[in-house]
């Protein structure tokens, strides 16, 4: 099947040998060349190219809210940046902040939280990243979910763990199954990874599904930067059965992806290991944009965020209702974050494409960017995930340029 060099499986680029040239005197190290490109990024960027020649692209690839930063955490940074708050903080993070995020959680789950295991950084995927090399030796097995968000290996690599795949099916949800879990845990086993609402599926694990996962022994680490984007019922977190370690941030919740800050929740010994690492790779996170996040937990922005998570909804909505008359089919309707995740073998095997040239000839053909299904592992061939974080006029003009794609004879 025809595919972008970048997309074949297994062979991003060929790896290079370690040694100095003349025209390459600067060695690049063999797990540097055999890490697999973000293939989202892959797309975004060759529709910013397309965009520079002049195409209009409808953005459905990344998972980047189309909305503003609710305007009383923009005031609070201009408000923090004029006291001069630009410095280096405490490594854990503000105090302040740090117990804000610990009365939300109270708040919202009940759970309690000690501010002096709460780790503020720069930031979910450097929390990910300092977690796992927190729990693992060089060897130790990480378990997560086939398919999965697309970073997740790479970051567990990175650490020196070894990605241990679960498949998840369409007819439980795509939600980890706690008997296939147990029948891959090794000796080796330092922790289960769980993501809940879930990229790519949007689907939400329930709370008898993540007290089993606990019971099975073996430490949890829950991604949970989707919370609060729920449509119906809610997510629960991890602390409300365990003491495991949490992730969360502010990108998604609060349309702050620029603003770069996350946070980690873990026993105490966990954090002290963290912070050391934190001290060492990034020092801190941005001051004034801690200040602001205080801001972003309060009650004052529950409103803001309750009209974003009405706007999604009425797009998800509205991809529920148009992507299967487009034979994409939905097996698993999303219930939280704004993804869908749509079987396109079908159209696959027609065009004689995987995910990954599909998504691609899309892109070139009627300049609609989706994500192929193969970024989130290899049982995600054939299919293509779909963000409805753009805003709802667009979302149609993309559709009917699908239909149009889709349509068209070969």
């Amino acid at each position: 099947m025809y595919s972008e060099k970048f997309c074949r499986t297994g062979v991003a680029e060929r790896i290079l040998p370690r040694v100095k040239t003349a025209s390459e005197p600067v060695p690049v190290s063999r797990r540097a060349q055999e890490i697999k490109p973000f293939l989202v990024m892959e797309i975004l960027e060759e529709a910013k190219r397309l965009e520079l020649g002049g195409m209009d692209v409808v953005h459905m690839e990344v998972g980047e809210p189309d909305f503003d930063t609710p305007p009383p955490v923009v005031a609070a940074a201009n408000e923090a940046l004029a006291r001069g708050y630009t410095h280096y903080t405490h490594s854990l993070g503000l105090l302040e902040l740090r117990e804000a995020i610990s009365d939300w959680h109270r708040r919202h789950y009940g759970t309690e939280v000690d501010p002096d295991c709460v780790v503020v950084t720069s930031g979910t995927s450097p929390a990910m990243l300092l977690a796992f090399m927190a729990v693992c030796e060089p060897g130790d097995e990480v378990v997560l979910s086939d398919p999965h968000y697309a970073c997740y290996p790479q970051l567990i690599s990175f650490a020196g763990g070894v990605p241990v795949h679960v498949p998840v099916r369409p007819e439980n949800g795509f939600v980890l199954e706690p008997s296939e879990v147990k029948s891959r845990l090794t000796s080796r086993t330092s922790a289960i990874l769980v993501n809940s609402p879930s990229n790519p599926f949007g689907t939400v694990t329930p709370p008898e599904t993540l007290a089993e996962l606990v019971d099975l022994g073996v430490p949890v680490i829950s991604d949970e930067i989707y919370h609060g984007l729920v449509y119906g019922g809610e997510a629960h977190s991890i602390l409300e059965y365990s003491k495991g370690i949490l992730i969360n941030g502010f990108s998604k919740l609060y349309a702050m992806t620029g603003w770069r800050l996350g946070y980690l929740i873990a026993p105490q010994r966990v954090v002290r290991a963290v912070q050391k690492m934190q001290q060492n790779f990034f020092i801190s996170a941005c001051h004034f944009a801690q200040w602001a996040a205080i801001t972003a937990l309060s009650p004052e922005c529950e409103r803001f965020v309750g009209k974003m998570l009405e706007e999604y909804d009425r797009r998800r909505r509205l991809m529920l209702e148009h992507l299967p008359k487009l034979g994409l089919v939905v097996r698993t309707e999303p219930r939280g974050a704004f993804y869908i995740f749509a079987d396109a073998r079908d159209h696959c095997r027609t065009r004689n494409l995987d995910s990954c040239g599909l998504a691609f000839d899309i892109l070139r053909s009627v300049g609609v960017a989706v994500t192929p299904g193969s970024d989130f592992g290899p049982a995600g061939e054939g299919f293509l995930r779909f963000s409805y974080a753009t805003g709802y006029d667009r979302l149609e003009e993309g559709l009917r340029r699908l239909a149009a794609y889709f349509s068209r004879a070969l």
